[in-house]
């Protein structure tokens, strides 16, 4: 059940009408039977994995509460979840990597090849949920949250429906209260800005996304040799806004539909084509992510303590597993690896130039292109299926710059589909509200949501596309 299908809407305003009417416990009851319905529209069977890691969770969480500060008993039962939920994740995920991985080593030594005999389906939403469900066990072991009391409100809080498949991934000190505590109504304010979230997050994902996917198929799907270098940097470039308006758009629906049931979920995207630096970038993009990756892995690590190698060395770490995080494959791993190398860079530029001065205007110019295309480079081996793609891409960028139809269509469509996008970013970075639309006289906000819906109903994609972070 997409955002952006018919049944989705029917089946949110009939879950919204429930809430409307019952109190808070009958709210949370119909949430979670919602929730489980919303995840089990795809796949009933993996619905069980998802109650394991509840359990698990709820289980070991409640052990370590129970036990005082220091008892060797409260790291078993942090282990203990920690086995359980990366063994799931790291079965599902990355089971067929390593086999066919050693099947290839082996046929490398001359030895027999394996076969498996287990071929396993990614359950949705996965990576996300687990990671959600860790960071609340390990939360109580620190002791930033309070184990919750009832079996139902933790099991909302790891099945949320706008949010399970796809994020952002919530910290349990922010959601879980508001799923223990009485939720407010949803009032004029709370619908006007999840109105602005729902109504950009289609345009995101069915106008600028799915238009762009049909774009960068072309160039990712070709032989490298058969194309020119136009026409391989805008197929990135389209890959890049593709991407981008997917799981922006995602998590900005996510969003306003939580917010119309009287929850605030965390940005998960801030303007990231923004960034001046690759640091900034990560504050900007997938913020529940790497955010994350940062207090439960960069930070457990020793973050930037010790010693410039000794970051270096963490910051490379946290990124490499980052790249796995999204999936299987060695194009993941530089993916992360590129962004790792980047981060620690800048970090020893930054050590160097800290008491320069701002730059102006055409230094910040410079500074958001020279970001835009690191970011698209890592893009390149992200969306690339193999490394002999990816690298045959790479000297294609180097080859005959002649112009083609193709390159004409995608610079023309990328300008119509992405260009108004970006002037609207440009004016929410200028004010520093992400929100600030919602914040203007009636008549400037129906004539960007007019603009919307006309692109809804004019320019939608031939064929729809699924959300790509459906995958991780």
């Amino acid at each position: 059940m997409w955002f952006n299908s018919f049944a989705f809407w029917i089946f949110l305003a009939a879950v919204a009408a429930g809430c409307r009417v019952l109190g808070h416990r009958g709210q949370n009851r119909l949430l979670l039977a919602a929730s489980y319905f919303f995840y089990a529209c795809w796949d009933w069977r993996f619905l069980g994995l998802i109650f394991l890691t509840t359990l698990v969770d709820f289980t070991a969480a409640g052990r370590i509460a129970a036990l005082p500060d220091g008892a060797p008993g409260r790291r078993r039962w942090v282990a203990f979840s920690l086995t359980v939920n990366l063994g799931i994740l790291g079965l599902f995920k990355y089971y067929g990597f390593f086999v066919a991985e050693l099947a290839r080593l082996l046929s490398m030594l001359g030895l027999p090849e394996l076969s498996p005999a287990l071929k396993l389906v990614l359950p949705v939403g996965i990576s996300f949920y687990t990671f959600q469900a860790l960071s609340y066990t390990l939360d109580v072991y620190r002791g930033r949250t309070d184990p919750a009391r009832r079996f139902l409100d933790f099991a909302l809080y790891i099945a949320f429906f706008p949010q399970l498949v796809a994020g952002p991934i919530e910290r349990s000190h922010h959601l879980l209260p508001q799923v223990v505590r009485p939720r407010p109504r949803c009032d004029a304010e709370r619908f006007r800005e999840g109105l602005f979230l729902v109504l950009s997050g289609l345009f995101l994902k069915v106008v600028l996304a799915d238009n762009m996917a049909w774009l960068a198929t072309v160039p990712f799907g070709e032989p490298p040799a058969l194309l020119t270098a136009p026409e391989v940097l805008l197929g990135v470039y389209a890959f890049a806004f593709q991407i981008y308006g997917d799981f922006a758009g995602y998590s900005a629906i996510a969003i306003g539909v939580a917010k119309w049931l009287g929850f605030d979920l965390m940005e998960n995207f801030r303007r990231p084509y923004f960034a001046l630096d690759p640091r900034d970038f990560w504050r900007r993009w997938h913020i529940s992510l790497s955010t994350w990756l940062r207090d439960y892995l960069y930070i457990s690590l020793g973050g930037s303590r010790g010693g410039p190698g000794r970051t270096a060395r963490n910051l490379m770490l946290t990124m490499l597993l980052g790249g796995l995080w999204h999936g299987a494959a060695w194009t993941f791993v530089i993916w992360g690896g590129l962004h790792g190398l980047w981060l620690v860079l800048h970090r020893a530029w930054d050590a160097v130039g800290a008491a320069r001065t701002a730059p102006g205007a055409i230094g910040r110019a410079i500074r958001l292109l020279a970001t835009f295309h690191l970011v698209c480079l890592g893009w390149l081996f992200f969306r690339a299926e193999s490394l002999p793609q990816a690298t045959g891409m790479l000297a294609t960028l180097g080859g005959p710059w002649g112009w083609s139809d193709f390159a004409s269509t995608c610079a023309g469509s990328i300008l119509f589909f992405a260009g108004p996008w970006l002037l609207l970013d440009a004016w929410l970075e200028r004010r520093g509200d992400s929100l600030a639309l919602t914040r203007l006289a009636w008549p400037w906000r129906l004539a960007v949501y007019g603009y919307v819906v006309l692109m809804l109903v004019f320019f939608p994609a031939p064929v729809a596309v699924e959300f790509i972070y459906f995958q991780f």
